[in-house]
């Protein structure tokens, strides 16, 4: 059986593979007269995401990762700014990369006592295992120092919006709402990143979300596939919605790993990322099956 969902994957990237990639990313797979094959796929990965997962409390955005198209979403107004929490952290660390030589610190995360969300603490992590468990002790020593203007150069290579004027320390890690980014632009930042891979920094970027797929708060992706082989990044944010919420749950997996062909963003309303990571590998094993 597991033989043959990698097979339904393999199909799958296949598929997608077979897109022109010369359309103008930003448009559907239907609106840029690509293959019928790939139309098939967006399609039907649309009517089982609509079938499948009808909850209004899930967002959802699935992009051909060769193009940046989407080929299926139900998300209201997601060119529209809003806080993505934790999703920043990789670009944050680009940016704090470029002020640094891409030398890294280790660090010490002691939990509640230095202002992590895992009250026990991490222990010693560095950057990698900080993405993976999305550690909020080491981002708050990373960017205890930084300011706005260290984050224009990156916002503007990876088509993010930048934070508000005089933004400056933890916020600049995705803590509270001084950092607002469109849902649309984040999933495709993210895509840049894989295509950036090779760059300073980007590896062990990309390592992390290796490992949270594995054994990180994104995790439950990888449990829900035949195989793991997923880079996942989750976050925690204030909610925006017009019903309130303590916070809205985000994640983005991008498959296979190692040359990613679709990316899914997923946000949960009322919940953290860990649980939209859970709802993303449901839906990643639904459109595979």
């Amino acid at each position: 059986m597991d033989a043959v969902r990698q097979l339904s994957l393999v199909l799958i990237v296949g598929l997608l593979a077979a897109t022109p990639s010369s359309g103008r990313a930003g448009r559907s797979a239907s609106d840029r007269g690509g293959s019928s094959v790939t139309a098939l796929f967006a399609q039907s990965a649309s009517e089982v995401l609509h079938r499948e997962f009808p909850d209004d409390h899930i967002s959802y955005l699935l992009l051909d990762a060769q193009t940046g198209a989407v080929i299926a979403s139900r998300w209201e107004n997601p060119g529209t700014p809003i806080p993505l929490g934790s999703l920043v952290k990789p670009f944050i660390a680009l940016a704090y990369g470029e002020q640094h030589a891409f030398r890294y610190p280790a660090h010490i995360c002691q939990g509640t006592a230095t202002g992590c969300w895992l009250p026990r603490g991490h222990g010693t992590v560095d950057l990698a295992s900080a993405i993976a468990y999305s550690c909020n002790s080491y981002f708050r020593a990373l960017t205890g120092n930084m300011t706005t203007s260290e984050v224009f150069s990156v916002a503007n290579r990876f088509g993010l919006q930048t934070p508000d004027p005089g933004t400056s320390g933890a916020a600049l890690s995705g803590l509270g709402d001084h950092w607002r980014i469109s849902p649309l632009n984040m999933a495709r930042a993210y895509l840049e990143l894989v295509r950036r891979r090779d760059q300073p920094g980007s590896r062990a970027i990309l390592g992390g979300m290796a490992e949270s797929a594995l054994r990180g708060t994104g995790s439950e992706v990888d449990r829900a596939l035949p195989y793991p082989n997923a880079l996942v990044k989750t976050g925690t944010a204030a909610c925006t919605h017009s019903r309130r919420a303590p916070g809205d749950g985000f994640t983005i997996a991008m498959v296979p790993a190692g040359q990613p062909q679709i990316l899914l963003m997923v946000r949960i309303h009322g919940t953290v990322g860990a649980q939209a990571a859970r709802t993303a590998g449901q839906m990643l094993r639904r459109i595979q099956d």
